[in-house]
């Protein structure tokens, strides 16, 4: 018998390949652009290479995650960042007309403004919005098992890999990717069912 009440869940599939796009040319910032400027709600995430060393200051982050509901935008923010995925990056982040979603986003708001300089406006934290009386913050794990009744796979292994790398495994690529995009799934759940509840009533 296992103690783990989501174990006995269907797995969440997330997304696939086909739909993550890796920001790497003038191009492809310029598409990027585009489709996040178009949207009213985006998921967004970073990812940094781990510190093992104690003392040790993190130099992430080195890559942001901004997802559409159809794509999901990969950055990759190296030693010295610059150019146009920065921009895009800064565009984003600093408009106050496109909300930005995602789950325990504290960390992550202060690694850019401290790295990039980015301050970062319109941003939800899920993990605190979708509290319902618990004394804790709600991860992504807990809230994919709540609105879509699945077990969302997050592998220890790779959240601890090295994100500094010049080119991503797959694996690397589509955990990023899924971190923002069942951001804003679990976003659009959420919001149908405040809908829903008060058409209701």
């Amino acid at each position: 018998m296992t103690s783990d009440p989501d174990a006995l869940l269907p797995p969440y599939d997330g997304i696939t390949m086909a739909k993550v796009r890796m920001v790497r040319s003038e191009q492809d910032a310029a598409e990027a652009l585009a489709a996040l400027s178009s949207t009213d709600v985006l998921g967004f995430d970073t990812e940094s290479k781990p510190t093992f060393l104690k003392g040790e200051q993190s130099t992430g982050p080195h890559l942001v995650q901004l997802a559409t509901d159809e794509v999901a935008y990969l950055f990759q923010i190296g030693g010295k960042p610059a150019g146009a995925a920065v921009e895009v990056i800064k565009a984003v982040l600093e408009s106050t007309t496109i909300l930005k979603v995602g789950f325990g986003l504290k960390d992550d708001i202060l690694r850019l403004q401290s790295k990039l300089g980015i301050g970062t406006h319109n941003v939800l934290d899920l993990s605190n919005a979708l509290r319902k009386g618990e004394r804790n913050t709600l991860g992504a794990k807990t809230a994919v098992a709540r609105f879509f009744g699945q077990k969302l796979q997050k592998s220890k292994k790779i959240t601890t890999t090295n994100w500094s790398l010049p080119r991503l495994s797959d694996k690397q690529i589509l955990y990023a990717a899924d971190d923002a995009h069942v951001a804003l799934r679990v976003y659009r759940r959420w919001r149908s069912e405040q809908a829903a509840a008060k058409a209701a009533t």
